[in-house]
């Protein structure tokens, strides 16, 4: 007599808890290190807080015109003054900030011989005087690895990226099977989204484990699907599609309707120099990070953030012509559809900051609950086989099929 064939319930069933035991716990580092990044930049601001501020001055005339604030040096004299007090160091990048008050961040660029990449520093952006490295952006980016590729060694090309890739695909496939397993049927609301913790033993563990898992469902769908972005290239280019109706190779670079450079660019002794007159006197941007081309460089790139409170989570990128500093491209999250800012903006839908702050905190305890999601699961799995136990010995058959329980 041929054997029946499980029903769709107990290979949900087994698929929901063979993932557990394993994508569960490397979910669980993923959840905990993506809370810590949620709130990155709060937590280094408050460790560097004797060094994010500078001391006021009294405002002294632009060295350019359209120059971001008063108090802050073109950024070629900027870099210069940086490298000479950071001697075998080549400046990457500069964040500079609209408040005066605020420092300059220095990144620098990898080593050439060894790869390694020296710690950034806080600078005065009124006279280039570095004013310490920026602690904690080691532990950071120890985090930032063990949340994207678990440390494993080959980075974003090892084996490392393919396993958290994976474990994204199999958060998608917990939250199908869960919801199918625990579909309501004849029970009402109350049975579906509140947690009875009164009823005693296995039921207990499955009320929190199930209930709290459809309350953050949407969270963890949003995470996960936005996650999948940096974990798999096909991926991004069909959701690039969705999103924009366009690849990422065909998506335009060029100028947002409706902008145009001044017809006359600020006059400057540097490429660089006129780049960021030009985009400081057109943008009026709260936060901009401008990248120092490289020897083989073509282009300046500059990514910024609006001085609207509105706007200000949302990335805008301008790039100039490394040669000329003339306007290659503009593109501003005020001027695009939904799809669009959605795609240039992915980083802030993973974080949950782009729905806004209260968003956000609720995206980083859901991070936080994940380890919660593998104890209990566990838990289950463990009650459950020791009820299996119990009934084998007892001479109780085993029922056929799982009731999806735990």
């Amino acid at each position: 007599m041929t054997p029946a064939l499980p029903s769709l319930r107990t290979l949900l069933f087994r698929l929901h808890w063979a993932l557990g035991l394993t994508a569960g716990f490397v979910l669980a580092v993923m959840g905990v290190t993506g809370a810590l990044m949620s709130y990155e930049e709060a937590i280094t601001a408050f460790a560097n807080r004797d060094r994010v501020v500078v001391a006021a001055r009294e405002a002294r005339p632009a060295p350019l015109p359209g120059v971001l604030a008063p108090n802050i040096l073109a950024p070629s004299i900027l870099a210069a003054r940086i490298e000479a007090q950071e001697p075998g160091r080549r400046v990457a990048s500069l964040t500079l900030s609209q408040d005066p008050a605020q420092s300059a961040v220095a990144r620098f660029g990898r080593d050439r011989a060894s790869g390694e990449r020296a710690p950034s520093v806080y600078v005065d952006p009124a006279d280039g005087t570095v004013l310490g490295p920026v602690r904690l952006e080691t532990a950071f980016a120890t985090v930032r690895e063990l949340h994207r590729w678990l440390l494993i060694p080959g980075e974003g090309k090892g084996w490392g990226r393919t396993v958290t890739g994976a474990c994204a695909l199999a958060l998608l496939a917990f939250l199908g099977s869960g919801l199918y397993l625990r579909w309501p049927g004849r029970h009402g609301w109350r049975v579906w989204l509140r947690p009875n913790l009164a009823r005693p033993g296995r039921a207990r563990w499955w009320s929190l484990h199930a209930i709290v898992g459809t309350w953050l469902l949407p969270v963890y769908a949003t995470i996960a699907l936005s996650g999948l972005w940096w974990s798999y290239d096909w991926y991004r280019t069909g959701a690039t599609w969705v999103l924009t109706g366009q690849t990422p190779e065909t998506r335009p670079a060029g100028r947002m309707p409706g902008r145009t450079p001044p017809a006359d660019p600020p006059v400057s002794s540097s490429p660089l120099d006129t780049a960021w007159a030009s985009f400081s006197a057109t943008h009026d941007a709260a936060l901009a990070t401008l990248t120092l081309p490289g020897p083989d460089a073509t282009t300046i790139r500059i990514r910024w953030y609006a001085a609207d409170k509105g706007a200000a989570i949302l990335r805008n990128e301008t790039s100039y012509d490394a040669r000329t500093g003339d306007l290659l491209s503009d593109r501003r999250s005020d001027g695009a559809g939904l799809g669009q800012r959605l795609a240039d903006n992915m980083l802030e839908v993973h974080r949950g900051r782009f729905f806004g702050a209260p968003v956000a905190l609720l995206f980083c305890l859901a991070a936080l609950a994940m380890p919660g999601f593998a104890a209990t699961g566990l838990t289950l799995y463990i009650l459950r086989r020791r009820a299996g136990r119990r009934r084998s010995v007892g001479g109780m058959p085993r029922p056929a099929a799982a009731t999806g329980r735990g």
